[in-house]
């Protein structure tokens, strides 16, 4: 029977009570409109609690001493510079590569990747061989704990190096690799897929490529069947960067995030499991490679045992967070399995919402909150465990105001191992490190404005209807000019929720940008002056277009990695337009543009503004009998 020791107890009885949660905040949503709401939880604080913030308040307003502002910020320091004390290079590296990057783990150098304090180092390395098996570094800490990062990345060079080198190792099981070509569908079209074939080489026996459009959970549908157009958008990129026949073994879309099409990709891979020999992930840098790493290594693509080996890749906004070759084992697909795993697929099929447990039902609608598309990854094989109690002792747990933890016992838990003959013949399927962008806008932010321009969750389209001289800012990261028309043109943004836009007259945009960019009104860039001084002008390119009609869009303007502008237009209207990024970033015409009828997703009109209220479609769980199939 659970006891809670005397201490313990008389801390929660002085413990205070907790607020509830209530809906707040809001972001604009044109020039002079209404606020649109987005509903976040905010905890509710108690009286101390905001007079605590009212007193933070007003020393963060005080002056800070020239020292202070003078300061550079910690991206421009560098690791090295934040931990320099920490650091031993009298101790020789590891061996051992960091579980959470792939990085081999280190104490020498603090800008290093695999750097782990000295200190902490010493200590995994008294427990013996194991001690630093399954640790991961600092920055992957550091990622995991806080969503900080410490600015590692791979240089161009070495990461060529790392990547060409694993895919030219001599092939076993008698045949190449299978490459797993992870591709962002928002970044269409893919900056990094023509450099495939010149990473590969003519030396490279690969047994072929299967491109994986992910990322699909993000965008809203504005039509039916816009996932098979999407997938032409792909198929049409592959045949660019030239890939074409036997060379491209199939595309696939899937939600790595929210688990849409996983399972349909695994029944794929396993299908080519006769055709290749290992399996490589490849991608550009955030395209969600190591997030579909670790949603196949609990599912059925991997061996029932290794989830409890191996550990999860460090998933991260951050650009570049693997820094090596992360790896499992890859099941064998026999005839008993394959018929068990189609059996609890059909089985999984007929089930309605009401039957999932209580568990699948919480994690199930959180999933949709965050994306339109969303799957439920199973496992048919798993580790039959003992069911084991737990032994331990409430009263060392508890203690006074005036007391110390008390520190548990340390005792060693002895990770499992593969056994040889597990992996002897094994199949392996490899994380590597992503491909870096360039001429992509996320090169230029920190680490705050990374997370407001990445989404996260499924993108609401926000539509404004413009006439000439007038203009749209996307935070201030970029701006489109409507020049010359005869007529109202329809501009449909598809960007993070959490950026805002901003619509002004031609004759006040230099004004807005000038007083607002790194301020709270545009949001991104964050810093004020300082941070404009650093952060690169934007610049103009001219665009001409012709509208088809005022319910399919004639082209997507794609403002980097930020987002992008559908136009729509009436139809034979020609407008003159001109569009801005930063300089030193990609500014794409996208035509046909990625969603045609994205404009005709919108509420009613704001009256006596250029917006339109916003609506989100609802969400699709695939292989729930509930919900009807698109």
């Amino acid at each position: 029977m659970l006891r809670l020791g005397p201490a313990l107890l008389a801390r929660l009885a002085r413990a205070p009570l907790r607020a509830p949660l209530r809906p707040c905040g809001g972001a604009a949503a044109g020039h002079g409109e209404e606020q649109e709401r987005f509903v976040f939880l905010e905890y509710e604080p108690d009286a101390a609690e905001r007079a605590a913030a009212a007193l933070r308040r007003e020393q963060e307003l005080k002056p800070k001493p020239r020292w202070e502002r003078e300061r550079k910020p910690r991206r421009e320091r560098g690791a090295a510079a934040a931990v320099p004390s920490l650091s031993d290079p009298s101790l020789p590296p590891s061996g051992v590569s960091c579980s959470g990057c792939g990085a081999e783990l280190q104490c020498g150098d603090g800008g290093a990747p695999g750097f782990v304090p000295a200190e902490r180092y010493r200590s995994l390395l008294s427990e013996g061989p194991a001690g630093l098996r399954g640790a991961v570094c600092q920055r992957c800490w550091a990622l995991a704990h806080h969503g900080s990062a410490l600015h590692l990345r791979l240089p161009p060079d070495q990461h060529r190096r790392v990547v060409s080198a694993a895919l030219r190792r001599p092939p076993r099981h008698g045949r190449g690799p299978l490459l797993l070509y992870v591709l962002d569908v928002m970044e269409l079209p893919d900056p990094v897929l023509p450099q495939l074939p010149a990473l590969l080489g003519p030396d490279v026996p690969a047994a072929g490529v299967l491109v994986v459009g992910n990322k699909v959970d993000l965008l809203p549908a504005d039509c039916r069947g816009h996932l098979g157009r999407l997938r032409q958008r792909v198929a049409a990129a592959c045949a660019r960067a030239g890939l074409r026949g036997a060379a491209l073994v199939d595309i696939r879309l899937v939600s790595a995030k929210t688990g849409y099409g996983v399972e349909g990709l695994v029944s794929r891979l396993q299908r080519s499991w006769k055709c290749a020999g290992d399996v490589y992930l490849l991608g550009a840098t955030n395209s969600g490679k190591s997030t579909l790493f670790n949603t196949l290594l609990r599912s059925d693509y991997c061996k029932s045992r290794a989830p409890d080996i191996i550990d999860r890749a460090t998933v991260s906004p951050w650009p570049g967070t693997t820094l090596n070759l992360l790896k499992f084992p890859v099941i064998n697909p026999t005839c008993d399995r394959i018929f068990r795993r189609q059996e609890r697929l059909k089985e999984e099929a007929t089930k309605t919402e009401d039957q999932l447990s209580s568990e699948e039902k919480k994690s199930l609608n959180q999933l949709k909150k965050q994306g339109y598309l969303v799957g439920r990854v199973g496992r048919t094989f798993q580790q039959q465990k003992s069911s084991a109690e737990i032994d331990f002792d409430p009263d060392t747990l508890s203690y006074s105001m005036d007391e110390d933890p008390r520190d548990a016992p340390n005792k060693l838990e002895e990770k499992e191992e593969f056994t040889h003959n597990e992996v002897k013949d094994a199949r392996w399927c490899f994380d590597t490190p992503g491909i870096v962008k360039e001429d992509c806008v996320l090169n230029l932010l920190t680490e705050k404005e990374v997370k407001l321009v990445l989404p996260s969750h499924a993108i609401v389209p926000r539509t404004f209807i413009l006439k000439p001289g007038m203009v749209l800012f996307l935070a201030a990261l970029g701006r489109i000019d409507y020049l010359e028309g005869e007529k109202p043109a329809w501009f449909s943004v598809l960007a993070s929720n959490l950026l805002p836009v901003h619509i002004t007259t031609l004759s006040n945009a230099d004004t807005v940008y000038e007083k607002h960019a790194a301020q709270e009104f545009l949001k991104v860039p964050m810093g004020g002056e300082e941070r404009m001084k650093e952060f690169p002008p934007l610049v103009p390119q001219d665009i001409t277009l012709k509208g088809i009609g005022t319910t399919e869009a004639v082209a997507d303007i794609k403002l980097s990695s930020a987002g992008w502008v559908a136009v729509t237009a009436h139809a034979e209207e020609e407008l003159v337009l001109r569009a801005y990024t930063p300089k030193g970033t990609a500014l794409v015409v996208r035509e046909p543009p990625l969603l045609p009828y994205i404009s005709t997703i919108r509420g009613a009109r704001i009256p006596g503004t250029p917006a339109y209220r916003t609506k989100k479609p609802p969400s699709f769980v695939e292989n729930l009998r509930t919900t009807g199939r698109r």
